[in-house]
């Protein structure tokens, strides 16, 4: 009862403070913090197996880390979107060659390295060697990237006041489950600023249920083994339904008859559909024939600005690491360069800048006109580029399926 009385007090003081990062006003979110911390966090810890003494030990001295992006502290307005999203925005800067040219030029070493294991993880998940790498190289540089976060302080800080409380509240629980199970020391328990673990970046739930121990020393070590990184990420595509021997996609020219707005995991057809549509591969070679009677979907992630493929179901196994479209694209892209393959053919073409706000209004205006832009989170997924180019195509005009300056100002 005294302790409902204080959770009680510690909000109404903070709904009538309405505090600020700094001061007084960070000082009340932090005692706020470890009320939470002792009346949510320990209760939900306990009900997963969490003894008092991992949780106390794992907490003691805990703060909030105010350098965290997009901290919503009770009390306080949500950040307003202003941040560009250049993953979105300038996907050419996504794939700058530079970049690309140097991971494929290191993973065809690590291929070779360890191309014992590999093969032996391949044979085990089904899942291309070329597709390991690429993810490893993505998400650590191949091990490479300093990892310094306190995974326990950053996971109870997005839990506390982040944007998605729920899902690391949850992330909390697990991190707290892997100490409590003896599976890493809790120094050693690091993160990106995510929460993400290791070098394939787990978060910590991803980590009990498909971190798996390759190299047989009896521990599941993402942090420093590369057999048990690479198996981990082979036994998480696959459980995510990672079908084997099937390419992620293949670059394609798609004819302006063809609607972009066809584009998308619910709009798919027979790969041998889409060449009856006129679709060809930008290589001049035929699509495989041992793929033309299966499913394959449009992907056009820049709109007509930008490359097209005609994408597998591996495809969105690889959105299940990250949601991005240009994530995915990444990781086949570097996949194929580890190869040999070459750049895209198609180039990206320019892309007015934009706020991210700007896109949430848009949004919101197309969900008012009866479409389906997948949440209003100001990201340009796939959903928002569909309706867009029905959009385009109501008002009778050529269909782009992305957002410019003048479709981001119609709508404000």
């Amino acid at each position: 009862m005294i302790r409902s009385c204080a959770v009680f007090l510690v909000a109404c003081l903070l709904a009538a403070a309405a505090p600020s990062q700094a001061g007084a006003g960070r000082a009340e979110v932090e005692r706020g913090f470890q009320v939470w911390l002792a009346e949510e966090a320990w209760p939900r810890a306990r009900s997963a197996g969490v003894s008092r003494a991992i949780f106390d030990a794992a907490t003691a001295g805990l703060a909030l880390d105010w350098s965290l992006p997009d901290l919503r502290p009770p009390g306080s307005a949500a950040p307003e979107g202003v941040h560009r999203q250049s993953e979105f925005s300038s996907p050419a800067r996504y794939f700058a060659e530079k970049n690309i040219a140097s991971l494929a030029a290191i993973g065809r070493q690590h291929l070779e390295r360890w191309r014992d294991v590999l093969g032996d993880i391949e044979r085990r998940y089904g899942v291309s060697s070329r597709i390991l790498i690429a993810i490893w190289g993505r998400e650590s540089a191949f091990g490479r990237a300093a990892i310094r976060n306190d995974a326990i302080q950053v996971l109870a800080t997005q839990a506390y006041m982040g944007a998605r409380k729920e899902l690391f509240a949850g992330e909390l629980t697990a991190a707290l489950q892997i100490l409590e199970r003896g599976l890493i020391e809790r120094g050693q328990l690091r993160s990106s600023w995510a929460g993400a673990l290791g070098q394939p970046q787990f978060l910590p739930s991803k980590f009990l249920a498909l971190a798996v121990d390759f190299d047989g020393d009896g521990h599941r070590d993402i942090w420093n083994s590369v057999p048990d990184t690479l198996a981990s990420i082979a036994n998480y595509l696959r459980a995510n339904g990672w079908q084997p021997g099937r390419d992620w996609g293949f670059e394609a020219d798609v004819p302006q008859k063809v609607s972009c707005a066809l584009e998308g995991p619910g709009q798919g057809r027979p790969i041998a559909d889409w060449i009856g549509a006129g679709i060809t591969r930008t290589n001049g070679r035929p699509f495989p024939a041992e793929e033309q009677a299966k499913t394959g979907f449009l992907l056009m992630p820049a709109g007509r600005l930008g490359p097209a493929f005609i994408a597998t179901a591996n495809f969105y196994v690889l959105k299940s690491f990250n949601e991005s479209d240009l994530y995915a694209l990444f990781i086949g892209h570097l996949a194929d360069r580890l190869g040999g393959g070459g750049p895209f053919r198609a180039g990206w073409a320019p892309i007015d800048s934009f706020l991210r706000e700007d896109v949430t209004t848009m949004q919101r205006r197309l969900e008012d006109l009866g479409h389906d832009v997948g949440g209003a989170d100001g990201l340009v997924g796939f959903k928002t580029r569909i309706a867009i180019g029905l959009w385009q195509q109501g008002r009778g005009e050529a269909a782009t399926c992305f957002p410019d300056a003048a479709i981001t100002r119609a709508f404000r």
